[in-house]
Order: structure tokens, then C-alpha cells, then sequence
């Protein structure tokens, strides 16, 4: 009996639970890091315990990404996912930008003044008042992307130029209210950091921004200015003399920047989303015509 009893207990499975592992040496950097935002949502739905774990797991994130959720993402699901992260350094929301207001969005900011990477594209129902917030709460803040932020004027980008040390990268493509004045201080202030910026479609901004970016911009290595209509060879010809770094130049569809100050930027090896005139010209004959781009000018 003794026997036949032991091997029973031999034949006995053995079972272990998914959350009998050890959460923070197993669960938490090894399972939950590789399971999207989308699968939490309903991972936490299982049980208490689950919504335990994945409460724990989203109050350690570092980085946070709205489009892992979906391309639309509900208000009640964001303010749940981002309840408790307070060490977040990446924060990307450019799906909720029907509806994200100040008052979602300071809170968050307020919980992690870590934050270095910021994407708020297309949040047009946002205000100056949260940018202060961000710019006031997150001093080690270096990339922001305000991406068709309409709300964007010269007095918000002033407090971001005051209290932003660190930052490198700025996305202010479309911010339609932003004029050459608020660039200008943008350059005296923070100049000396900024390795990439965008001002395209900005029908305000002209060589005068372009010129003080110029002087106060060693460091710049991307400049878009795409679309920027009242910048001409002026702006072009001081960023060739003042910007060693600059490493790529947009300037399609401004049409007073003229090929003479374009080319001591390509001699360096810049690159440029314009073709030389005569690459145009040969370019349009062979679409014409219909041959390959070879030219008999012999007479």
C-alpha cells in the first residue's frame, strides 16, 4: 500500500500558475514587457489578480505610446493605462488628439517630471496652459513634436524657450499663429542645443528667423523649412556660413531661395530635398521625350 501510494504521488502532474512566478524578477521584465498596451487592456480584465499585476507593470513604464493602443483610444482607457506611471520618459499621444484636453494631459505631466520625449501632434484641443505645465514640470525635456498645434503662439513658445534647458528637437510644422519674433527669441535662448528643428508650413516665418537660427544654432544639424514662403536666399546663405553641423535642409516650396545659395551647402554635402536646376531640366526632357537623360549639344 505504502508503494502503490508513492506512486501515485510520482504520477501526480505538476502544476505551477502563471502567477505563482515571481512578479518582479519574471513576470514584470520579462512576460508584460513584450505584451502591447492593446493585450493588457484585456489581460487586466481576467481577474483581480491580473489587474493587479498589470497596474504594477504600467506604473514602471518608461516610455508610453498611444498608437500601441489603437489609432483611437477612449479617454477613460488613457487616464487607466497612465494612473499610476510616474517614471515615464517617452509620452507619444498623437491618437488622442480629437479629444485630449489640459485637463488630461497636465496631470501626467505633473507625475513625471522625467519626461525627455514628447509627441503631441495634431492636439489641437490642448492650450497654452498645458505647454506651460510641460515646460515647468519637465526640465529635462529634448524632444517635442507640437506637430498642427494651432493653439501654439509666441507666448507659449517663450515659456518653453525660458524653461527648457535641454532641448534639442522641436516639431513646430503648421503652428500658423508662430511669427518671426517668437523664433528669434526660440534661437537666443535655446540656440545653443538645437540639433533639429522643423518650421514648415509656417507662412509668417521668414529670413529674419532664419538668419538669427543661423547665428545662434552651431550645433543644428536639421532645419525644415518647407512651404515657408517668406524665406529666401538671404536665410539659405547665412545657415551656409554660420551652421557647420547642418547635415539635411527642406526648403520645397519656397520659392525665393534660389539655387546660387544652395550650392556652397551641397559642395558640403548637405542634403536637399531640391534638385539642381539642371537635374530638373534633364529630368522633365526624359519625361517628355521618353529617352534616357543623355543630352547631344554638340551643334
Amino acid at each position: 500500500q505504502v508503494t502503490a501510494a508513492r506512486g501515485r504521488r510520482r504520477q501526480r502532474p505538476f502544476t505551477r500558475r502563471l502567477l505563482d512566478l515571481p512578479w518582479e524578477d519574471v513576470l514584470l521584465p520579462h512576460v508584460l514587457s513584450l505584451v502591447p498596451l492593446r493585450q493588457l487592456l484585456r489581460l487586466q480584465r481576467v481577474s483581480r489578480a491580473f489587474r493587479a499585476l498589470v497596474q504594477l507593470h504600467l506604473a514602471g513604464l518608461r516610455r508610453f505610446d498611444a498608437a500601441q493602443v489603437g489609432p483611437q483610444i477612449p479617454r477613460a482607457a488613457l487616464a487607466w493605462l497612465l494612473r499610476d506611471a510616474e517614471g515615464l520618459q517617452e509620452l507619444a499621444l498623437a491618437p488622442c488628439h480629437e479629444w485630449l484636453s489640459d485637463e488630461d494631459l497636465v496631470p501626467v505631466l505633473a507625475r513625471n517630471p522625467q519626461l525627455r520625449s514628447v509627441a503631441l501632434a495634431g492636439c489641437g484641443q490642448l492650450s497654452r496652459r498645458a505647454l506651460g505645465a510641460l515646460a515647468e514640470g519637465c526640465p529635462r525635456l529634448q524632444r517635442l513634436s507640437l506637430a498642427h498645434c494651432d493653439w501654439v503662439d509666441g507666448l507659449a513658445l517663450r515659456g518653453l524657450a525660458d524653461r527648457c534647458p535641454a532641448l534639442e528637437e522641436l516639431d513646430l510644422t503648421a503652428c500658423r499663429q508662430l511669427k518671426d519674433e517668437a523664433i528669434v527669441y526660440l534661437a537666443q535662448r535655446r540656440g545653443a542645443g538645437l540639433r533639429s528643428l522643423s518650421l514648415a508650413v509656417n507662412a509668417n516665418v521668414g529670413d529674419t528667423a532664419v538668419q538669427e537660427l543661423a547665428r545662434n544654432c552651431p550645433e543644428l544639424e536639421h532645419l525644415d523649412l518647407t512651404g515657408c514662403l517668406r524665406v529666401g536666399s538671404d536665410g539659405v546663405r547665412t545657415l551656409a556660413e554660420y551652421c557647420p553641423a547642418l547635415r539635411s535642409l527642406r526648403v520645397r516650396h519656397c520659392h525665393h531661395v534660389a539655387e546660387p545659395s544652395l550650392s556652397r551647402l551641397r559642395k558640403r554635402g548637405v542634403d536637399i530635398d531640391v534638385e539642381p536646376p539642371l537635374h530638373q531640366a534633364l529630368v522633365l526632357l526624359q519625361d517628355m521625350a521618353g529617352f534616357a537623360p543623355f543630352v547631344n549639344l554638340q551643334v
